[in-house]
């Protein structure tokens, strides 16, 4: 079984998280769904200039996991922009800050509805 992918740390999620071509409803075009920290890749090394390795250490993930971030976040905004599809930001495995954790959220929903809530999972041990 694979392991769960390592929070990656965002700094910034977009106040607007939806995006659209211009004079096509929303309803009669397919969406592309960008994640909070491919969307925070962009903004580092495409928006802000840094470096790949000042990149990873900031979202602390290896430069070879920041690459493959980078590479799958900008796949998707070219296959919108490409294909008129609208782009969405959100989901992932991401902490803001020191504030709030996405997985720990999720675990903890998972939990809520777990009719064995004594049971510790595997990547809690």
């Amino acid at each position: 079984m694979a392991r769960h992918p390592k929070c990656r740390h965002v700094q910034f999620i977009p106040p607007v998280t939806s995006f659209k071509p211009a004079g096509i409803p929303r309803k009669c075009m397919e969406e592309v769904i960008l994640l909070v920290e491919e969307a925070e890749a962009i903004r580092l090394k495409d928006y802000l200039g840094m470096e790949q390795e000042e990149c990873a250490q900031n979202m602390k993930v290896s430069r070879p996991t920041f690459q493959r971030i980078l590479v799958e976040g900008r796949a998707k905004i070219a296959d919108a922009l490409i294909n008129g599809k609208s782009i969405r930001i959100e989901g992932g495995d991401y902490c803001l800050g020191g504030k709030r954790c996405r997985r720990r959220e999720l675990m903890e929903q998972r939990r809520e509805g777990c009719p064995y809530p004594d049971i510790v999972p595997p990547e809690e041990r």
